[in-house]
């Protein structure tokens, strides 16, 4: 007897959808996401498609209806819960363009639960365009299967998100002065990883991480990481230790 062939198949484009979704509902899709799924995909009524709404989890539905430039989907059923990622922030100072979308994809695939820049006196990028990095959070959820959106903060400047930061959260600063390995500091969730710009933090901004009762510093190796290779290995180690990379999961 011939096995069954899976469905949905590996195959089946995944996709973001901002509205809620359950059981008969009729998604529209159109503008960028409708090209993709007809121009690229070539999709057609009756093919599959799997969404997510950063609400409910993850949804099987069919193609009912193709227009030339949208779509309407008929939701089937649920195929997951909605995720909880470990409850790890990263704080990263923005750095050029293309290093800064590999930040955000690459912390988005690894499980953070939240992104904030945060601006140190050593920043070189001026203003950071909130809505393509929600962009780049989306695609890489859809890419790496993820049903729950990592937050994206505001910037903030270093001194005020140190005002303001939860007693109860550990703030590993990856400091490249030095510091103990992640592996000897015991820091579970709630916690978050500081990482600094390209020219690194300056003295005075050291001195006020230091001094924070929520800090451990923590160093990453003997060699001189990039600012983005520094904000992906920290978040990886962290992950190995505490996150659910284990099998199992925290905060």
């Amino acid at each position: 007897m011939p096995a069954t062939p899976a469905w949905p198949p590996a195959s089946t484009p995944r996709l973001f959808v901002d509205q809620p979704l359950g059981p008969d509902s009729a998604p529209v899709i159109d503008g960028a996401a409708a090209h993709y799924l007809l121009g690229v995909m070539r999709l057609k009524a009756g093919d599959p498609v799997c969404l997510f709404d950063n609400r409910s989890g993850e949804w099987l539905a069919v193609v009912a209806d193709a227009a030339k430039r949208s779509l309407t989907l008929r939701v089937e059923r649920q195929l997951r819960d909605i995720e909880q990622v470990p409850d790890l922030w990263l704080c990263f100072a923005p750095v050029k363009k293309a290093r800064l979308d590999w930040i955000i994809e690459k912390a988005t695939e690894l499980g953070v639960r939240r992104l904030q820049p945060v601006i140190t006196e050593r920043t070189i990028v001026e203003r950071v365009k909130q809505e393509r990095l929600a962009a780049q959070i989306i695609e890489a959820c859809e890419q790496c299967g993820r049903t729950a959106l990592p937050s994206l903060g505001e910037p903030v400047k270093l001194p005020q998100l140190l005002q303001s930061w939860p007693a109860d959260r550990a703030l590993l600063f990856a400091d490249e002065a030095g510091g103990a390995p992640l592996a000897h500091i015991s820091a579970p969730a709630p916690a978050a990883i500081l990482t600094g710009p390209e020219g690194g933090f300056t003295d005075r901004e050291r001195a006020l991480l230091v001094a924070h009762a929520a800090v451990h510093r923590i160093a990453l190796g003997p060699r001189i990481l990039r600012a983005e290779t520094a904000a992906i290995a920290a978040v990886s180690l962290w992950m190995a230790q505490h996150g659910d990379w284990r099998g199992e999961q925290e905060g």
